[in-house]
């Protein structure tokens, strides 16, 4: 599977239904099996993360009909359609109690404050997860949330979605999102499990198996029905890329992030609308993206490529990555496959993935010994060999 970020922070402010839709058949060429599309539904921000009216299809990103023409196109060329699932929070229409808007008349899903956790300023229970500041947090352990839930997401997969990415997946427990999917059966599932990596002071410790133990806790938790964004790697990656290789052997000898524990679990990525784009909250350095491509797309777990760094980049950049993708086909890699790191030092990373593909990243001098391997691609700081047939 190729999951493919269908947008960015600023996309809302374009006709982004439309530009989506001329691209369909290019995406569908490249390998993207799935495609992540923003909030589809209205939303108080234009961005789409402050939900409303979740029955109401017309979003900053178009009306009801693009979104389905779009829909359409997708299911033509045979790539899934992911739906941003928000439900962590909900802005209120009408003030209730404590004088909040934390009462939903006038709207499907006409919910009263007892829908709101009491942390968030509501009449329901406390939260079983983060709160996410400032707006009314959904209390889940009510049964009639749940079901109205669960009724709204049977909808969107009638609508056309048939994959699900669930924002702020903290906020609440993964117990639900099991429910959740259990109900609705999506496809595939990635939760967004985001907290912070170790550090010392401003310096990403080596070890982060604490941190990625609670990513794949939330997995569990889901009964092992959702995957997740595999955050440890990320942060770890774009460290290992300005001359520290070493990272990416953890004291196993394995890959350090979920994706060295529990691959067919594990989401991999570089960037997403929020630790890139304009937010860049946690930008992976710019001037090593294909590393980072080399890295993920021929190591086991899920990848995700980031539209800004597939449509926005150069030409370059993009035939690269069909290229990357083209090799991991070919190599027969997958979610699964093994990883025998040979070399993790500061300038230097190579490995063997399945028995088919081996890599290089990093500006230190290596190449296989053994001549059955051929020269596959190569790019800036990385070079991929095949074994031949």
């Amino acid at each position: 599977m190729y999951l493919e970020e269908g947008f960015n922070w600023e996309s809302h402010k374009y006709d982004w239904w439309e530009n989506l839709e001329k691209k369909v058949p290019d995406i569908a060429k490249s390998g993207f099996t799935s495609v992540w599309l923003p909030p589809a539904i209205n939303s108080f921000s234009p961005e789409g993360y402050l939900p409303q009216n979740l029955y109401l299809l017309s979003s900053s990103y178009g009306s009801e009909q693009q979104l389905k023409a779009l829909l359409q196109k997708l299911k033509k060329y045979k790539v899934r359609a992911m739906a941003d699932i928000v439900i962590n929070h909900r802005i209120g229409t009408t003030q209730g109690h404590g004088g909040l808007y934390n009462r939903y008349d006038g709207i499907p899903l006409a919910w009263d404050e007892h829908a709101v956790t009491s942390c968030t300023g509501g009449l329901g229970n406390q939260s079983t997860g983060d709160n996410f500041h400032g707006v009314p947090n959904i209390d889940h352990s009510q049964h009639f949330v749940r079901k109205d839930i669960i009724g709204w997401l049977q909808w969107l997969r009638s609508v056309g979605f048939q994959d699900f990415r669930f924002d702020f997946a903290r906020g609440y427990s993964a117990k639900y999102v099991k429910e959740y999917i259990e109900a609705a059966k999506p496809i595939f599932s990635v939760g967004e499990y985001w907290d912070s990596c170790n550090y010392s002071g401003s310096v990403l410790e080596y070890n982060q198996d604490s941190h990625r133990q609670r990513i794949i806790n939330w997995i569990d938790a889901t009964g092992q029905l959702s995957s997740a964004f595999d955050f440890t790697t990320k942060g770890i990656l774009q460290e290992a890329v300005k001359g520290q290789f070493w990272r990416l052997r953890d004291p196993q000898g394995k890959p350090p992030g979920v994706m060295g524990w529990w691959p067919s679990r594990a989401v991999t990525f570089i960037d997403n609308h929020d630790t890139g784009s304009t937010q860049a909250h946690w930008p992976f350095p710019s001037n090593h993206i294909m590393e980072g491509y080399s890295y993920i797309l021929t190591h086991p777990g899920t990848p995700t490529v980031f539209y800004d760094h597939f449509y926005d980049g150069d030409d370059s950049v993009h035939e690269q990555i069909v290229k990357l993708m083209e090799i991991r086909r070919s190599g027969e890699i997958h979610s699964r496959s093994s990883v025998r790191i040979l070399e993790a030092k500061d300038n230097l990373y190579s490995a063997v993935i399945g028995d088919k593909i081996c890599i290089k990243i990093g500006d230190g001098s290596w190449s296989p010994s053994d001549r059955e391997w051929t020269l596959a691609t190569s790019g800036q700081r990385y070079a991929i060999w095949q074994k031949q047939q």
